[in-house]
């Protein structure tokens, strides 16, 4: 059973840096493609950033590139998102997500395993 775990989130204030980790278990993780997403109260689920864990092959969406850097230590099966010069709107719960077998991609449909969320809120 694949379980991810979400850890890193909390209040931060504008400009300011934050690291959200997602630890892994379950699954052999050097096959699967992970991925953030992000939901904002009264959005959609959008896309943020996705990483091979073999390859280490990156992805990222147009709002958090140059900001956001996704990473990951198959050591610890514990994927990273390192987030910088945070602005409101990335105000949202974070969700770390799985692809066995996948590719880095933006879809979350394409993504079978969810962690649970971590909230950050950015205040300006």
């Amino acid at each position: 059973q694949v379980r991810l775990v979400e850890s890193g989130g909390g209040p931060v204030q504008a400009g300011g840096s934050l690291r959200l980790s997602c630890a892994a278990s379950g699954g052999t993780f050097s096959r699967y493609a992970m991925g953030w997403f992000r939901q904002a109260p009264g959005k959609e689920r959008e896309f943020v950033a996705s990483i091979h864990w073999r390859g280490r092959s990156t992805l990222y969406a147009d709002s958090v590139k140059g900001r956001f850097t996704i990473s990951s230590d198959n050591a610890k099966n514990t994927v990273y998102l390192q987030m910088n010069s945070l602005k409101p709107e990335d105000t949202a719960v974070y969700y770390c997500a799985a692809a066995p077998w996948g590719t880095t991609s933006v879809n979350s449909h394409e993504y079978d395993y969810w962690g649970q969320g971590t909230q950050v809120t950015v205040s300006s």
